[in-house]
């Protein structure tokens, strides 16, 4: 538990992958990325469930190597456009996990190793002291690719802005700073989550990450998070 919280570890990670064939299963220093974040998982020690959903066979042998716990998924969630809300609340909606009455649950998708507790733990004590709804990990995006100086190309193939409040900005400094989310961590409340039709919940705490992270959808990137690792 976390300050008398109970919470549920969930980790996506679905067979199919069009970047990197079963991308989950790729091994860094000789463990596989499920592997990784199995460990992070027992090394945070305040977790009270650590639980996989996934559709394919492969992957549940691999997760019975870290002790995790299975979710098949339906094919409903196990296709290519399938989104992060319906793999949660399929979970969420089962009579074995609503049982076991979690207050929070976070989301740590494979694809993304790299991690701290620190990061972790300070957002959950954010959003549980201060009754937040969710966090989410995210990293600033410099300001050379701020959406205002991004330009797109039309039907008829010209060059134009893509978003017209560009054309006011003249220098770097009228531009706010901005943020992506980097797929590190996910943290929803239950309660509040259940409630919701996306993983957009109103009381957002940002957790912003200070430090070299990857997040894996190719080769490059896979080789990228590799050299991090070393």
């Amino acid at each position: 538990m976390f300050l008398k919280k109970k919470i549920l570890a969930l980790i996506p990670a679905r067979g199919g992958s069009k970047g990197i064939k079963f991308k989950n299963l790729k091994k860094i220093n000789g463990l596989s990325l499920i592997g990784h974040t199995s460990k992070f998982i027992d090394k945070c020690n305040f977790f009270d469930g650590k639980l996989i959903s996934t559709d394919s066979e492969k992957i549940l042998n691999e997760a019975k190597k870290f002790d995790l716990k299975t979710f098949k998924r339906s094919v409903l969630t196990s296709k290519d456009y399938s989104s992060d809300h319906d793999v949660i609340i399929e979970v969420l909606k089962d009579k074995r996990i609503k049982e076991q009455k979690y207050d929070f649950i976070v989301y740590l998708q494979p694809t993304s190793p790299i991690r701290k507790i620190s990061q972790l733990s300070k957002a959950l004590r954010e959003v549980i002291k201060k009754n937040l709804d969710c966090s989410w990990s995210i990293s600033k995006i410099d300001k050379k690719f701020h959406p205002k100086k991004v330009l797109k190309l039309s039907n008829k193939n010209l060059l134009t802005i893509y978003n017209d409040d560009g054309k006011k900005i003249v220098a770097r400094q009228q531009l706010e700073n901005i943020f992506i989310r980097n797929g590190i961590f996910y943290i929803f409340r239950i309660s509040k989550f259940l409630e919701s039709k996306d993983i957009y919940l109103k009381k957002n705490y940002p957790s912003i990450t200070n430090y070299p992270y990857a997040n894996i959808d190719n080769f490059q990137d896979l080789k990228k998070t590799r050299e991090i690792f070393k």
